[in-house]
């Protein structure tokens, strides 16, 4: 018999790492090639570790919620053959590039580092705490004794990343710890004011968030917190773009096999307006101001439980509208179906989500970290407007909407926030209405 090591496989250039989430098998249990044998979570995705071979499990290296670096060996299966090749796969036998080798080199000193932790200050727990826990405790000076009372949420109360950021987060509420005799206090930031205690009654639901709710409320306090938001609200008439679509969009289902919305044309305007103003596409580090080459748009999608996940339309700027709408179309249909891989939603540079979708007809959205900018695209209404002809105005029935624009005032001022919704207004407003396809 030949053992197979199963390892965390790449799931993207930004991504090193992840979080187990649910084991699909047990020990001694016979596994089948591309059967799901654990699920995971990156960020905000999950997903499926598959076996690549047939065998039997016979080793889980990780209990759930442990952190798993890329490139780790995660279980061991066992597998019919001679003990050797057969049970190797090829692509462990191919020499790594530079970069993959350092990158693998980084995360085995992450696990050391967590290891040399475990040994030194929390190995006299009962509590299991994963390396990614205790790392964060020691860069935040979490003594062992004041880890012990921070309440897990994790299965069997373990402490998840997201108990211990948020522990993180509120600390400063805490009572400070005294200061050493005759020894100045440092001045210390403004004490963050008391979480206001919710009263619950016999009648009322306790509901637990979502891993994925966690995060997201986690993420967009921080981004409130990061960010100075402003908003820039302009008004666009879209009735060329109303009646072209409505007269292309069963040829275009037809040919393409696609339905024709209007995020393709919406997000065609946003990555044309961005390359005329191409300061709404950086990020903030520090001091520093970082000018992204790439126009990559974030779409925000909803999920069937409610929440909104963001998949990335990578250079936008280099498709035509044929092919945005097959990338918009394929990203929707995978979030919907939770289908999505980590690489799918890593490396967004500008995001744009659809207000509108549920009748709102404007929206003031949170910006999407580390982004500078996030455009709301409002619902379209059937409204009376004042045209203007050579022969002079008269009234009339026009499609019109409402852009949103959120944007960071650290670095993007009001001109230039406003300037860049306007254009994306000007691109919508001037669309051919013979426009072929």
């Amino acid at each position: 018999m030949a053992k197979f090591e199963l390892k965390l496989p790449k799931m993207g250039e930004s991504v090193a790492e992840a979080t187990i989430t649910n084991w699909l098998k047990e020990v001694g249990e016979t596994i089948e090639a591309d059967e799901a044998v654990l699920e995971i979570a990156t960020d905000k995705v999950d997903s499926e570790v598959p076996s690549e071979v047939d065998g039997v499990l016979v080793e889980k290296l990780f209990n759930e919620d442990d952190v798993v670096q890329v490139g780790q060996t995660i279980a061991i299966i066992e597998t019919e053959g001679e003990e050797g090749a057969e049970a190797t796969p090829v692509a462990e036998q191919e020499v790594p590039s530079e970069e993959i080798q350092e990158a693998v080199a980084e995360a085995e000193k992450r696990v050391e580092e967590a290891k040399e932790i475990s040994v030194a200050d929390f190995s006299g727990s009962d509590r299991f705490y994963s390396p990614l826990v205790k790392n964060i405790a020691k860069e935040e000076g979490i003594s062992f004794e004041e880890l012990e009372q921070v309440k897990g949420t994790g299965k069997d109360g373990r402490v998840t990343k997201n108990d211990i950021l948020e522990y993180v987060e509120n600390r400063s509420a805490q009572p400070a710890q005294a200061a050493a005799p005759q020894q100045k206090a440092a001045p210390q930031a403004a004490p963050q004011p008391a979480k206001t205690p919710v009263s619950v009654n016999g009648e009322d639901e306790i509901i637990e968030m979502s891993r994925m709710g966690k995060m997201i409320a986690h993420h967009m306090v921080e981004s409130v917190q990061t960010s100075a938001h402003v908003q820039s609200f302009i008004e666009v008439d879209v009735t060329n773009i109303w009646n072209w679509r409505k007269k292309n969009k069963d040829a275009f289902e037809k040919r393409e096999g696609e339905k024709l919305t209007f995020t393709p044309i919406f997000m065609e305007a946003v990555a044309k307006a961005i390359k005329d103003f191409p300061l709404i596409n950086i990020s903030v580090d520090g001091d520093k101001i970082i000018k992204r080459k790439n126009i990559n748009l974030g779409m925000a999608a909803a999920l069937p439980d409610g929440n909104l996940i963001v998949p990335v339309i990578k250079n936008a700027d280099q498709l035509n509208l044929v092919g945005m709408a097959k990338k918009v179309n394929d990203l929707a249909n995978r979030a919907r179906q939770n289908k999505l891989k980590p690489d799918d939603i890593q490396g967004g540079t500008y995001t744009v989500t659809n207000v509108g979708t549920f009748g709102s007809i404007m929206g003031t959205p949170i910006i999407n970290q580390p982004q500078v900018g996030i455009l709301a695209l409002g619902a379209i209404r059937k409204v009376p407007a004042v045209i203007e002809t050579p022969e002079g105005d008269f009234i009339g029935i026009r499609y019109k909407m409402f852009l949103s624009h959120s944007y960071d005032h650290r670095v993007v001022n009001g001109a230039l926030g406003g300037q860049f919704v306007q254009r994306v207004a000007q691109y919508l407003e001037k669309f051919d209405k013979n426009r072929d396809l």
